[in-house]
């Protein structure tokens, strides 16, 4: 006896489609297993890891920003560094973009630098902060050969803090909040936020 085969209506596969993951990237080669991460990645920072071919403990990170100036981070020692990975289609990214804006406005000892990890052009990623504004640069990054210092991000956001000695303190997958990133520079023995 044959059973009907019941079909999904398109509008119900669809929405089963919305509710996957927006901000996950597949991994660039099959050779390369991709890390499950663990059920608090979004809240807790990730060992740091060399990158192929760099040095993550001091990693060098040279860019050029949307608005024209270039963004060194050698020469932000003697700050705290929150290098922050994300792209304009990430919803936790845009969450986070807010209240990393404010931590670079209000702490003169942090500086925060975005690097939009997408294929855009600058005009369009021009645009695209006009409706959302941050105080901080942002860099583009090119997708197929991203900072050597830096891991590959997986998914996104990615967010590196650097300490002022140049060394990377945390790396956090997953969306980060300003209180996190000031509780783990406190606990380093930087400046308790007040």
């Amino acid at each position: 006896m044959n059973m009907p085969v019941r079909r999904l209506p398109l509008t119900a596969a669809l929405a089963a489609l919305l509710v996957l993951p927006a901000c996950k990237r597949e991994a660039p080669s099959p050779a390369a297993p991709v890390p499950t991460p663990a059920p608090q990645a979004a809240r807790t920072a990730d060992p740091v890891a060399p990158a192929p071919g760099g040095d993550a403990q001091v990693p060098a990170l040279r860019v050029q920003t949307i608005d024209g100036g270039t963004f060194d981070l050698a020469e932000r020692r003697g700050k705290w560094v929150v290098v922050n990975f994300w792209a304009t289609w990430c919803s936790p990214c845009l969450k986070e973009m807010p209240e990393l804006s404010a931590l670079d406005a209000m702490r003169e000892h942090i500086d925060v630098i975005g690097l939009a990890y997408e294929e855009t052009t600058p005009e369009a990623m021009r645009a695209f902060l006009e409706e959302r504004p941050v105080v901080y640069p942002i860099a583009l990054v090119d997708v197929f050969d991203p900072p050597a210092d830096f891991e590959t991000p997986r998914g996104l956001p990615v967010t590196y803090l650097i300490a002022p000695d140049g060394r990377v303190a945390k790396r956090y997958t997953g969306p980060v909040t300003a209180a996190q990133l000031e509780a783990e520079i406190a606990a380093a023995g930087g400046p308790r936020p007040g």
